[in-house]
Parts: C-alpha cells; sequence; structure tokens
C-alpha cells in the first residue's frame, strides 16, 4: 500500500515526519510530493529579507511583476501581480495609481533592485518612474491614470483613497531615501520637484467654506482645482477619510511654509468641529446602523456637505441624503460612511502645532 503525502511550502515539517514514522512502523511505503509555496502578495513580498528576492520563489515573483507592467509603465489594480505571469496581450493591461497599484510594485522592484543588482529591475523601475512624473499635471496634481480620460472623473486630480498621498510619497523617498540611490541625480531631483509642486497643489486645494479654510474633496478639477464628483454614490463634499491623510502627508514635512502650517491648523480645527460624539455604528442583522453611545469614541463622516458641514449619504442613484438609513442597503453596507480618520490627525497635530504655531495672521 502506498501513502501520498502532499506537502505545501509553508507547512512545517514535523507533521510530515511524524506521518512518515507512523507509516513505516505500519511497513507502509510513502510518497511524498511538495508543492510550490501558496502565491505571496505584493505588500508580503515588501517585508521580505533581502536574501527572498535571490531565491527561487523570489526570482519567480518578480518575473510575474515584470509581466504585469504595461507599456506605459504602471500597473494594474486589485491584482495579485506577483501570484503569475501575465498571459494576454501587454497592450491590454490597465495600469493605475488607484488602490496602492503601481507604487507598491515599484517600491518591491527597488527593494529586490538593491538586493540582486538585476538590470531588468531598474529598467522597469525607470519605466514606471518616468510613468509617474510625465503623469503629473502643471498643477501639480494627478489624475488616477495616465493618459487620463476626456470625459469621466479619472481625469480630476485624485486625493481619493490617498492615491495622490501615496504618490508624493513615493517620489519623496526617490528624492531622498538611500534605498533608492540606484536612480541618477537628476532625475531625483526631478523627483523632489514634482513632491513640491504636488504639496503646492494640495494647498490650493483646499476648501473655503465660509470665508475659512477647512478640508479638501476626494477629487478635485483638474484645472479649477474646485472640489467635483466622482462615482454617482461620490458628492461634491468635504472628505473625512480623504482629508485626514493630506493632513498627515503635510505634518510630515520638515521644513514647512507659512502657507502650509496655516492649512494645517485650519484642517485640524475642521475636524475638531466636524467629529461626531456619542454615536457608534454598528451591525444589526447584518445591516449597518448608527446608534447612541456616550461611551462611544468619536466618528467622522466620509463626506460632509460643503455649506452646512452635515455629514451626507448617497445610494447609486445620486440623492443626496442626510441620515444613512435612507440610502439602499447595498450601498449602506458596502461603502466606508465613517471611521476615526480624524482621531490620529488630532493627536499627532497636538504635538506638531507645538513647534509649528498658528501664524498670527490666521488667527
Amino acid at each position: 500500500m502506498n501513502i501520498k503525502i502532499v506537502r505545501s511550502g509553508r507547512i512545517v515539517g514535523q507533521h510530515v515526519v511524524l506521518v512518515a514514522w507512523a507509516a513505516v512502523s505500519a511497513g507502509l511505503s510513502l510518497a511524498i510530493e511538495s508543492l510550490a509555496a501558496p502565491a505571496i502578495t505584493v505588500r508580503e513580498a515588501l517585508k521580505q529579507p533581502e536574501a527572498w528576492f535571490r531565491s527561487e520563489d523570489g526570482r519567480r515573483a518578480l518575473t510575474n511583476v515584470l509581466s504585469h507592467q504595461s507599456p506605459r509603465g504602471d500597473w494594474p489594480k486589485n491584482q495579485n501581480t506577483t501570484a503569475k505571469p501575465f498571459a494576454g496581450d501587454t497592450k491590454s493591461i490597465k495600469g493605475t495609481f488607484d488602490n496602492g497599484a503601481t507604487t507598491a510594485e515599484l517600491r518591491l522592484l527597488a527593494g529586490a533592485l538593491n538586493a540582486t543588482s538585476d538590470e531588468r529591475l531598474k529598467a522597469a523601475f525607470l519605466k514606471g518612474l518616468d510613468h509617474i512624473l510625465s503623469a503629473q499635471y502643471t498643477n501639480g496634481g494627478w489624475p488616477q491614470y495616465s493618459p487620463p480620460p476626456a470625459r469621466s472623473y479619472h481625469r480630476h486630480i485624485t486625493f481619493n483613497d490617498d492615491t495622490m498621498r501615496r504618490l508624493l510619497e513615493f517620489l519623496r523617498d526617490v528624492a531622498t531615501a538611500r534605498e533608492f540611490t540606484f536612480v541618477d541625480a537628476p532625475k531625483r531631483a526631478q523627483s523632489q520637484q514634482a513632491f513640491d509642486r504636488g504639496i503646492n497643489c494640495i494647498v490650493k486645494c483646499q476648501v473655503r467654506m465660509n470665508g475659512q479654510l477647512t478640508a479638501w474633496c476626494a477629487q478635485h478639477d483638474e484645472v479649477t482645482l474646485e472640489p467635483r464628483p466622482a462615482r454617482s454614490y461620490e458628492l461634491v463634499s468635504l472628505s473625512g477619510a480623504e482629508s485626514a491623510g493630506l493632513l498627515q502627508l503635510l505634518m510630515s514635512l520638515e521644513r514647512p511654509s507659512s502657507e502650509i502650517v496655516r492649512a494645517v491648523h485650519a484642517g485640524a480645527k475642521w475636524f475638531g468641529a466636524s467629529k461626531l460624539a456619542g454615536l457608534r455604528e454598528t451591525r444589526v442583522n447584518g445591516d449597518k446602523r448608527i446608534l447612541r453611545d456616550p461611551e462611544a469614541p468619536p466618528l467622522w463622516a466620509r463626506f460632509y456637505e460643503i455649506g452646512s458641514n452635515r455629514p451626507i449619504y448617497s445610494g447609486r442613484d445620486g440623492a443626496k441624503k442626510y441620515d444613512i438609513a435612507e440610502i439602499e442597503a447595498e450601498r449602506r453596507n458596502g461603502y466606508a460612511w465613517h471611521g476615526t480618520w480624524g482621531a490620529e490627525v488630532l493627536k499627532r497635530f497636538a504635538e506638531w502645532k507645538q513647534r509649528w504655531p498658528e501664524p498670527s495672521e490666521a488667527r
């Protein structure tokens, strides 16, 4: 009698040894078959030690990533590009900057290049970097992907889901971090200049409400910088989620200008005034509900109406509502309408403002 033991690359071999010992003791023969380890994700690959990039698994994952790069230099979103090679026509790849795509792959290639000195990785990295630099608008913003479409919301300056924040953090690292020293000095300087233009764009996009600087919309017009809608349920508004990311980025600057300091103070004041106290988001029989709870930590809405600063909600019909219960269950339960985004902003601001007090003319 033969027993086949199938091993996963992530299962500790002790289990196989115990089974083998028991089988041999019983006079049975064994056939042990090894399977490749489950595919690692890009996020997991970024955490691997240098030796992994030189291993068979690491080289395979990197080759897969390279195969998913579009002719323009970017990568598609919501795909595990390390798992398997791209099998279709590369001209059909729809690359984007959304959901962490492209910047994640480029960071992975940079780490792998430092571990392997593989010139294929360097060429792919520089191609992707050039694409990011060329995609930037002259006003400093980025669309969701490039070349941008002529009509859809994807052409707008995209703060949504921290898209522009990730691009700027990546470019700052290219310009200043040791792991990117393989990039030549002119290209690093170009990355720094693109970063500076992006920061300037963020400051210019900050929305004034009743004469006061407040926060940001999730996307802004690529020409006028005015707030713009995206999908039907993403209306023109002030965004609690995206504004938190932008303020965190501004507070990370080593030498902020007075204009940036003013923007941060104004944004933090808006977060302080916009928190939803005494409310808890929960689910009842799978349905999202907002319940009164004086012990609940503060929440912030994803979207606030410009003018009234009231939280707003919308279903796929695009109708503005002031109560989450009034939109259809699919959108109510399938979207992040509330979060604790402002808590970390206010915590960090409490320390930051000690070093960077509000300019006197803004008080």
